[in-house]
């Protein structure tokens, strides 16, 4: 499948970067939403990809986003929800506020996202849309309770969504990144060799999915570091 056009929602240092330079090697134009599309200066000259300002748990900034990617032509054939948002503590002793703003970024913002995509998308027959998730998607950790039911609910949906649309020809794809990736606050350790994700690497296997013949689509793809226990 040819892509040519691809949204990163949650835009930002790391994986999104990536992505967004991963993307533009392979002639695609990029868009990129954040809720401050200032930070996204450094990849947007890059890139020359295009930043927008775009709150994805505001259902109304998400339909602006997309009717302003329409206006410009660069309605995406393939978009990936990087947003999230976690809160940690006791669970006795968690702000229920943070809680709904943790499910609200990390769920319910994928939900207004894909929706909008698939609406695009399933007329036309063709697309992609694809879910970073995280070690708390299958394994929910002590006090981190608010973060495990944002990204359990993301693997939920996004197993819904492959089975109702890959017959309508959108690849949906989740990925469980059970491991830290390397950024500029968490650097490699020279230490312990290996014991993070390095970014294009993961973005490399982002574009090996998007690359799949349907007839052996991937659902969802687990990236580990080899000394992850699991």
């Amino acid at each position: 499948m040819d892509y040519t056009s691809a949204l990163i929602v949650g835009a930002g240092a790391g994986l999104s970067a990536s992505l967004a330079r991963l993307f533009a090697r392979h002639r695609m134009q990029v868009a990129l939403a954040a809720r401050s599309a200032a930070k996204l200066e450094t990849f947007v000259k890059e890139t020359g990809a295009k930043a927008y300002n775009c709150d994805a748990a505001k259902r109304d900034e998400v339909e602006k986003l997309f009717a302003d990617l329409d206006a410009a032509k660069l309605t995406p054939d393939v978009v990936v929800y990087n947003a999230s948002y976690r809160t940690r503590g006791p669970f006795a002793e968690l702000d229920a506020t943070e809680v709904a703003k943790s499910i609200e970024i990390t769920a319910y913002g994928a939900f207004l996202v894909a929706q909008a995509a698939v609406k695009r998308m399933v007329p036309k027959g063709q697309g992609a849309i694809l879910f970073t998730g995280a070690s708390a998607s299958v394994k929910g950790y002590a006090q981190s309770a608010p973060f495990a039911m944002g990204k359990f609910a993301l693997r939920g949906m996004a197993q819904s969504m492959a089975r109702e649309l890959s017959p309508q020809g959108i690849h949906v794809c989740h990925f469980v990144i059970d491991g830290g990736i390397i950024s500029g606050r968490r650097p490699p350790d020279p230490q312990k060799p290996n014991s993070l994700l390095d970014p294009d690497a993961i973005a490399a296997s982002y574009l090996h999915v998007l690359q799949q013949p349907r007839s052996a689509w991937t659902q969802e793809l687990e990236l580990r570091p080899w000394v992850e226990k699991f």
